[in-house]
């Protein structure tokens, strides 16, 4: 059966991450021009705290994922699981939950990096073309806090499934359901 405190701690860490992601999408840099005594202008942009909950939320994401996965010995240690169709689930969800985990860290890591940069050009041949003050697109950190949840849900229901499959049961004939990596 699946350990209630490893879903726990999993579920308090994805929740986490959760807030930490809509909080960075809430507090993205912002920028104005400004312009000096001399008459150039330049970019002047807010708080950064957004970079440091990307950062953050990343952490918090990674170490649910890798709490998942050494509970469960990576689907890949250990001996063969019980032919079912737990088992089954427990591939397909294992599958899933590395795409989506894989997406919501991209989308962390890319718009904590984006909200970071921060442009320092100033015009001083022409004021015709002022500078781009970029910043972040609005719904990165967003689309990275809806893939959190959908890992979440996704790596509890494989752990889940796995521990269906992972219970001892009589093999047929003394024969293993699969090849595993545990014996190297």
């Amino acid at each position: 059966m699946a350990s209630k405190l490893v879903l726990l701690v999993a579920f308090i860490f994805d929740l986490i991450a959760f807030a930490l992601a809509v909080a960075a999408e809430q507090r993205r840099s912002s920028a104005v021009l400004a312009t000096d005594s001399s008459n150039n202008q330049y970019c002047v942009y807010s708080s950064d705290i957004a970079t440091g909950l990307g950062v953050g939320s990343f952490l918090f994401l990674l170490g649910s994922q890798l709490l998942i996965m050494v509970s469960s010995r990576c689907l890949c240690c250990g001996r063969g699981l019980r032919p079912s169709g737990s088992r089954v689930w427990a591939i397909v969800l294992f599958i899933i939950c590395w795409v989506t985990f894989f997406i919501a860290e991209v989308c962390l890591l890319a718009g904590s990096a984006k909200n970071a940069y921060h442009t320092k050009y100033r015009t001083y041949i022409s004021s015709d073309h002022p500078p781009s003050c970029k910043t972040l697109r609005k719904g990165v950190f967003g689309a990275a806090a809806a893939f959190i949840v959908f890992t979440g849900i996704i790596s509890e229901l494989y752990y889940v499934s796995y521990s269906k499959a992972n219970i001892n049961f009589p093999t047929p004939y003394g024969a293993d359901t699969g090849v595993r990596m545990g014996s190297l």
